[in-house]
């Protein structure tokens, strides 16, 4: 069986117990059939930080981006979307980079910054596309907003995925026409998540993908402690119950869908 972390957040794991290093991270991954990763970067510095930590590591793929509550920050470092578009553009055509972001919105955190956080999900689709890369999407309690930011960039030029999903079948439906991927996060493994097991269960197949976002959202039966990519393994088998698959199928799909999205 072959499973990918679709998004993961390799330098955030707590490497003083129980993991000790990457390698130790990569051994149990792999223990659990779980064979690439894609780190995800959430702001410039993170970036070069994550490439220079596990640049000798063949099995993980990168994005690069600014997430959504990093947007000020960030502006003040850049100055200007421009500059700080620029030094994506740049980043995004090395090696083993297969995606641009995380990026999109976040009115849970930080509602104040709301038309900052617009400009710059709107100039990370427009790299995206000229770029011919997908971007990696973050939509919290803005919806409506992201599904309207996708629509008016016309982001079906470089499609993309929306991350640790939670939405209903309404929006799940808008994001499909738009031919991006929904990934399924530990939270379809809680108690509280029937009725996004529901939808989960309607989107076809071929345009889910499956992810960790470790060290966050640990799955049942680890939730409430710190995520790691061998979770996956749980991830997968729950949403095969849910599918009603066999769980090596389940890996053949997600790891061809993630394949063909981003082009590897």
């Amino acid at each position: 069986m072959f499973l990918i972390d679709s998004h993961c957040h390799l330098d955030r794991l707590n490497y003083n117990l129980p993991l000790e290093n990457i390698e130790d991270v990569l051994k149990k991954s792999y223990q659990n059939h779980v064979k690439n990763f894609l780190t995800v970067s959430t702001c410039i510095s993170n970036f070069y930080n994550i490439k220079k930590l596990f640049k000798k590591y063949n099995t993980i793929f990168y994005s690069c981006g600014v997430h959504p509550l990093n947007c000020k920050k960030e502006l003040n470092l850049f100055h200007t979307i421009e500059n700080l578009s620029n030094e994506i553009k740049k980043l995004s055509c090395i090696k083993d980079v297969i995606a641009l972001g995380e990026t999109g919105l976040d009115y849970y955190y930080s509602s104040d910054t709301k038309k900052i956080q617009q400009d710059f999900f709107r100039e990370h689709i427009r790299v995206a596309i000229k770029l011919k890369k997908p971007i990696i999407v973050h939509s919290r309690n803005a919806s409506e907003d992201t599904i309207k930011i996708l629509q008016e960039e016309n982001a079906e030029k470089c499609k993309g995925v929306l991350h640790s999903f939670t939405g209903d079948y309404n929006t799940a439906c808008k994001l499909l026409d738009l031919g991006f991927y929904i990934s399924c996060s530990g939270i379809i493994t809680f108690k509280n998540s029937l009725e996004l097991c529901k939808t989960i269960r309607k989107i076809p197949l071929n345009r889910l993908l499956i992810e960790t976002d470790s060290p966050y959202l640990s799955p049942a039966p680890y939730r409430g402690k710190g995520n790691q990519p061998a979770y996956l393994f749980y991830i997968a088998e729950y949403l095969s119950i849910l599918k009603e698959i066999d769980i090596h199928a389940l890996g053949h799909i997600t790891t061809s869908n993630f394949r063909t999205l981003f082009n590897i």
